[in-house]
């Protein structure tokens, strides 16, 4: 593959006046973070929040972890009319230099059973990578200046759930060293930055065949580039790939229309979501910029086999 000569940052701006103008309140959200991953909802909280919204399917897609989604369902908070899907979201490493950003290629996962165990050993093995990167960040952060050892104190994540480089940024923030977690990714703990630690762990081979194992479904998230870049869509097809998130909260419309377009010429299922984390305002503002075709719903529980 030749690899192109410029890498995008993590959250590129949206391009305004080809905005995507929500028809009506988007019933489907199909990626969403809780505090069981790098969220700022409790998976109830949010499962309630996504309801008022007016969404009735809802993905819980937190990193490396399916612990939200089996905490609800356990707990019967499921409200009456809304179809909960089990979710994941997998940073999975690309080890050629393709001029993706920080290497990644995030790999979206439906439909595990949430009972798998090898599926749950791989994404323990993925959760341990994320507290080991998680602690030399933190220490790598105390040897430039920037403790924020008393703003993690309090911090007792349970072994179902996966650290991420948000709660870092959250961190920074209740120090005083940035203003905002994109301002924390921008200057102190993003790709080449002083805090920067590289991530291990899976790669997107081993992660689709992890997610299909399990009986889901592989889905790219987020990937702006997929017009362009035929040469990686290739290569995922052919190891298992089933899906292109095509109605991201954060694309225009030129890029829903471009990313779909690739999704139907190589038959993939698209999906859409929008991407919650909570550090930007409440679920609410979030989901009123989203717009997922019902029919999106309906395809994704035809290929799950849900009724």
């Amino acid at each position: 593959m030749t690899a192109p000569t410029t890498r995008r940052r993590r959250h590129d701006p949206v391009v305004p006046d080809t905005a995507v103008l929500p028809p009506g309140p988007s019933t489907i959200d199909l990626h969403t973070h809780t505090t069981r991953s790098d969220g700022i909802l409790d998976p109830a909280t949010l499962v309630s929040a996504a309801h008022d919204a007016g969404v009735r399917l809802l993905a819980i897609t937190d990193h490396d972890t399916l612990a939200g989604y089996r905490e609800v369902v356990a707990a019967g908070l499921v409200p009456p009319g809304m179809t909960l899907v089990a979710g994941v979201e997998i940073n999975a490493l690309v080890t050629r230099d393709l001029g993706l950003w920080e290497g990644e290629l995030h790999i979206l996962g439906f439909g595990m059973d949430p009972d798998h165990g090898p599926f749950e050993a791989a994404m323990a093995v993925q959760r341990d990578a994320r507290r080991l990167r998680f602690s030399r960040t933190a220490d790598r952060l105390r040897e430039i200046g920037l403790p924020i050892d008393a703003q993690l104190a309090d911090l007792t994540p349970g072994a179902d759930d996966a650290l991420g480089r948000p709660t870092i940024a959250r961190a920074l923030m209740a120090a005083g060293f940035a203003v905002s977690v994109e301002d924390a990714f921008t200057r102190l703990i993003g790709h080449g930055m002083p805090g920067y630690v590289p991530r291990t762990g899976l790669g997107p081979t081993e992660a689709i065949a992890s997610i299909q194992g399990a009986g889901g479904i592989a889905v790219l998230a987020h990937f702006r580039e997929a017009p362009q870049r035929p040469d990686v869509l290739g290569e995922l097809v052919e190891v298992g790939l089933g899906g292109l998130e095509v109605h991201y909260r954060s694309f225009d419309q030129a890029a829903v229309e471009a990313v779909g377009r690739v999704a139907v010429d190589l038959g993939l299922l698209a999906t859409g979501g929008t991407d919650y984390h909570g550090d930007l305002g409440p679920y609410a503002e979030s989901h009123a910029q989203l717009w997922v075709p019902p029919v999106v719903g309906r395809a994704l529980l035809d290929r799950l086999g849900a009724t």
